[in-house]
């Protein structure tokens, strides 16, 4: 399974769209088996959620989302974790334990990444 972290380093970012990196993570028996990080090739509607599902993204993971990509994403079959915080391989892995759970934060405001909700 192939998991994205919307990040700002290592960190999970605070809004998706306005990340610095994705840390692309391949799992495999529940376990990370590789990390690749990639810049975010630019923010504009629509464009990302199907960016990382051509990638083969099957779970994303941020701190907050706009209600669009979420829909891409889901339109598409790929798992949204949001209401995330702190380092993005912990939560990676946090996630393939079963104790990563989605806060449902949907950001509603896409001027600053400092708006989303909590």
């Amino acid at each position: 399974m192939k998991i994205a972290a919307a990040a700002m380093g290592k960190t999970v970012a605070r809004h998706f769209g306005h990340c610095e990196n994705f840390i692309l993570f391949d799992t495999e028996n529940g376990a990370i088996t590789k990390e690749e990080s990639i810049p975010n090739p630019g923010h504009r509607p629509g464009f990302l959620p199907n960016f990382l599902g051509d990638l083969g993204v099957e779970v994303i993971i941020a701190g907050g989302m706009g209600g669009g990509a979420v829909d891409i994403f889901n339109e598409r079959n790929i798992e949204v974790i949001v209401g995330v915080e702190g380092d993005a391989r912990a939560a990676v892995e946090e996630y393939l334990k079963g104790n990563l759970v989605s806060t449902g934060s949907i950001c509603h405001e896409h001027e600053h990444e400092g708006n989303c909700e909590g």
